[in-house]
């Protein structure tokens, strides 16, 4: 008996999370063939998503924003409070999104909610394969990648986009090594309904176990993040509900009245992960399989969706989506802005692990340079708060 031939597409995504869901639509729509390997599944553990404004206009071309405008809410104010109880505190900063000409710096979303859009929107396109099965093996040559595995019928593509998280495959049979750690913290994540209006103001306490972040949701509610080391972490996840939403609301020190539990808890492990380049072969890397950080400022998945925005710039007008140049011109691009990013969210996370007098200073400074100096404050609220997509 013959075996089958694969079936041929120009782009393969290993990986349906949120990223890769988002790639599949924004390459197929750049023209590509395109196949989405993974299942098309989110529990609701209480993560949410604040999609800052280059993400939103993103999905906005993906004809996602209308499904999406009811579940979310926007962050007119992101406020940052020093809460470490340092010698140097600084008083609260704000930062309004209409200093920078936005109505909202983004949106706030569950993320399960969010994957489900996606998936609808992958399910209903003629152009995008998908394929519910789990990627085992991956068999690179000089012309293309066969992609192989349980529930996954043979699959060959000129480039393979690894969106397959922290312990990604691609990215091993790539090649790519990766500096991986971790933080002697977790976070607890809930969604909260709580007695005062958030007035759509996003708040991030620094405290000494690490941010404690309250992000708004539509109506009277919120969703936490909450860094704490592991015992105490397991100590707080212990409570019932009654008890979790009043330790929140001591954490919060009562800035939304009285809280109570409206919606699912999780806890996720804290740690990071780097790599040495974003693309090798016909490999390219995308989200979490290229970058993992705490979840400080809201960077994660938008970054994970700027990888997005540069791989079709790089595919964009090549013959060959897995050409040697196409790889490099990904690599380059991505190089400085995550590392960028990457570095500066591990320095305020590790700044807020210590008590040693000079990283309280240097912490202190920065907040109080951020408060007082305009062109240095508009830079931050452009690229980091908006998301730093040209408008």
């Amino acid at each position: 008996m013959s075996t089958p031939e694969p079936v041929e597409v120009d782009i393969a995504i290993v990986g349906a999370g949120a990223v890769g869901l988002t790639a599949a639509l924004v390459l197929a729509q750049a023209g590509q063939s395109v196949a989405v390997v993974g299942p098309l599944h989110a529990p609701r553990d209480g993560r949410t998503v604040a999609l800052l404004d280059g993400s939103w206009r993103l999905l906005g071309e993906l004809g996602l924003t209308d499904a999406l405008a009811e579940r979310a809410a926007p962050l007119a104010v992101m406020r940052l409070v020093d809460d470490t109880g340092s010698l140097f505190r600084q008083p609260p900063v704000e930062f309004r999104a209409s200093e920078v000409g936005l109505d909202a710096f983004g949106w706030n979303v569950e993320n399960a909610e969010l994957v489900e859009a996606l998936s609808a929107k992958v399910r209903a396109h003629g152009a995008i394969r998908h394929v519910p099965g789990v990627v085992s093996d991956i068999a690179p040559d000089a012309a293309g990648v066969t992609l192989s595995g349980e529930g996954v019928p043979s699959l060959r593509a000129r480039l393979v986009v690894g969106a397959d998280g922290r312990q990604s495959r691609v990215r091993s049979a790539a090649g790519i090594a990766a500096r991986d750690w971790r933080y002697p913290q977790s976070a607890l994540t809930a969604i909260l309904a709580h007695a005062r209006d958030h007035r759509e103001t996003s708040t991030e306490f620094h405290t000494r176990k690490g941010p404690f972040t309250l992000v708004p949701l539509p109506g009277r509610r919120s969703s936490l993040v909450w860094l704490l080391d592991p015992d105490e972490a397991d100590g707080v996840a212990a409570l019932d509900d009654a008890a979790f939403a009043r330790r929140v609301e001591v954490q919060a020190h009562s800035l939304l009245g009285a809280m109570r539990l409206d919606g699912p808890r999780g806890r996720v492990p804290m740690g990071g992960l780097s790599v040495e380049r974003f693309g090798a072969g016909r490999m390219v890397l995308i989200g979490e399989a290229a970058h993992v950080f705490p979840p400080i400022g809201a960077q994660g998945l938008n970054l994970g969706l700027r990888d997005v925005m540069a791989l079709r710039e790089a595919v964009r007008d090549a013959s060959d989506p897995g050409a040697a140049g196409v790889v490099a011109a990904y690599d380059r691009t991505r190089a400085a802005d995550v590392r960028l990013r990457t570095g500066a969210v591990d320095a305020l996370n590790r700044t807020l692990l210590t008590d040693l007098l000079p990283a309280d200073l240097l912490r202190s400074a920065g907040l109080l340079a951020l408060s007082r100096l305009g062109p240095l404050r508009r830079l931050v609220m452009r690229q980091g708060l908006a998301g730093g997509m040209g408008r």
